[in-house]
C-alpha cells in the first residue's frame, strides 16, 4: 500500500499500438494496447497462434515490437535488454540447468547478479522453504518429479525478488490433479508475495481459476479482458461465449429491439427474447449464447413463468458425480447441454419429449458463429 492507495490501482506495463510481424505481412499481433497494474495476476488465454505467447516474448524482451511501444513503469524498454528489465520467467519446460543442484539452480539468477553470499544462502533457503522443498536442496533436477521441477523453477523466477514474472504455459506437461494443485499453489504465492504476474495458457478453466483478470486472444486481436466472472457472465462476442466455459448455441434472426432487449426468431422456428449485447438490429443474424446451469427442463405440459420456452428432445444423460448433464435436441442443436443436479436426469431416456426454459437476462444475443 501507498498513502492508502491499493497498489493494484498503479500501471507497472502498458502496450501501445503494439504490432508484431515475423514475414512483413501477417500480424501475428495487432494494436495492441494493454494496461497491467502493479500486484495484478494477469492471464493471457487463446487457443495456439493467436498472439499471446508472442506478446508475453516482446514483455521479456526475446522479441521486438515492429510497430509501437511497451512501458514498465512508464520506461519505453525497446532498447533495454531482457536481464535490466527485472523480470521472472517460467516455461512449460522447466529450463533447470541437469549439471547444477536444486540450491545452486535456484541461486543462479542471485549469482550472476552478483550478490553477497551469505545474502544468496539466505534468499535460497527461504525460496526452497517457500515451495517446501527445503530438504531436497543437495539433489539435482533429474531426480525430482515433473511437479518438484515445476516448483524450482518457480523459486528460480522468484528468488532475485523481480518486480513481475512472466509464465509461459508453466503446468502444460504436469497431470490434471498436480496442475490443479500447482494452480493453487502459485494463486497463494502470488497472494502472499503481491507480485505482478502476467500468464499465458490456452486452458481456460486454468485462467479462471487463477486470475484477476484475463485477456482473451484471437488471431492476434484482444477480443476482450475483464474479470472471471464478467468474462463468463458478459461475454461481448461468440467468441469470447464459446471460448469460455460450456456454452449453448442457437441461431435466429433480429425481428425487433426495445430497451435493450431483442426479439430473435430462430431458423427452427419458434422465437427468444434475449438481451440485445452484439446485434445489428431487425433483419441481421444472431447467434444467442445461454450458459447450461441457466436453463430449466419443463416436464412436457407442465407450466413454468420463465418467458423462454422451447420444445426439446433428450439425446443423452451423463453422469459427473457433483452434477449431471442432459444433452438435448433444441432447435436443431443437437449438442444442447443443460447442468443438472446430481440424481436430477434419472427421469430422463433417449428420446423423450420434454420443454426447456430460460430467463430472457440469461441469454445473450451476439454476432452470429
Amino acid at each position: 500500500m501507498d498513502g492508502g492507495m491499493d497498489i493494484r490501482t498503479q500501471r507497472l506495463v502498458r502496450f501501445v499500438g503494439v504490432q508484431k510481424t515475423y514475414d512483413g505481412e501477417h500480424l501475428v499481433v495487432k494494436n495492441l494496447d494493454l494496461d497491467i497494474r502493479k500486484g495484478e495476476f494477469v492471464t493471457l488465454l487463446g487457443p495456439s497462434g493467436s498472439g499471446k505467447t508472442t506478446t508475453l516474448m516482446m514483455l521479456a524482451g526475446f522479441e521486438v515490437p515492429t510497430h509501437g511501444e511497451i512501458f514498465i513503469a512508464d520506461r519505453p524498454i525497446k532498447n533495454m535488454p531482457p536481464h535490466k528489465r527485472d523480470i521472472g520467467m517460467v516455461f512449460q519446460n522447466y529450463a533447470l540447468f541437469p549439471h547444477l543442484t536444486i540450491e545452486e539452480n535456484v541461486a543462479f539468477p542471485l549469482t550472476v547478479r552478483g550478490t553477497a553470499k551469505a545474502e544468496v544462502t539466505e534468499r535460497v533457503r527461504n525460496a526452497l522453504r517457500m515451495i517446501k522443498l527445503e530438504n531436497l536442496a543437495h539433489r539435482r533436477p533429474g531426480q525430482l518429479s515433473g511437479g518438484q521441477q515445476q516448483r524450482v523453477a518457480l523459486a528460480r523466477a522468484l528468488v532475485f525478488n523481480p518486480q513481475m514474472v512472466l509464465m509461459d504455459e508453466p503446468l502444460g506437461a504436469l497431470d490434471k490433479r498436480l496442475r490443479e494443485h500447482m494452480q493453487l499453489e502459485i494463486k497463494q504465492l502470488h497472494e502472499q508475495m503481491g507480485i505482478t504476474v502476467v500468464y499465458v495458457t490456452h486452458d481456460q478453466g486454468e485462467a479462471l481459476t487463477m486470475s484477476d483478470r484475463i485477456a482473451v486472444f484471437n488471431d492476434g486481436i484482444v477480443q476482450q479482458i475483464d474479470k472471471p466472472d464478467a468474462l463468463y457472465e458478459r461475454p461481448v462476442n461468440s467468441l469470447v461465449a464459446n471460448f469460455i466455459g460450456e456454452n449453448n448455441v442457437l441461431s435466429g434472426t433480429v425481428e425487433t429491439i426495445e430497451q435493450g432487449f431483442c426479439r430473435v426468431a430462430l431458423a427452427s422456428g419458434g422465437s427468444v427474447v434475449a438481451q440485445a449485447v452484439n446485434v445489428q438490429g431487425p433483419g441481421a443474424a444472431t447467434a444467442l449464447s445461454v450458459r447450461p446451469e441457466r436453463i430449466v427442463i419443463v416436464p412436457d405440459g407442465a407450466a413454468t413463468d420463465l418467458a423462454n420456452r422451447l420444445p426439446a428432445t433428450v439425446q443423452d444423460t451423463i453422469y459427473l458425480g457433483d452434477h449431471a448433464l442432459a444433452v438435448l435436441k433444441v432447435a436443431g442443436n443437437g449438442e444442447f447441454m443443460v447442468k443438472l443436479p446430481p440424481g436430477a436426469h434419472a427421469g430422463l431416456g433417449h428420446g423423450q419429449a420434454v420443454s426447456i426454459a430460460f430467463r430472457p437476462e440469461d441469454c445473450r444475443a451476439l454476432d452470429p458463429v
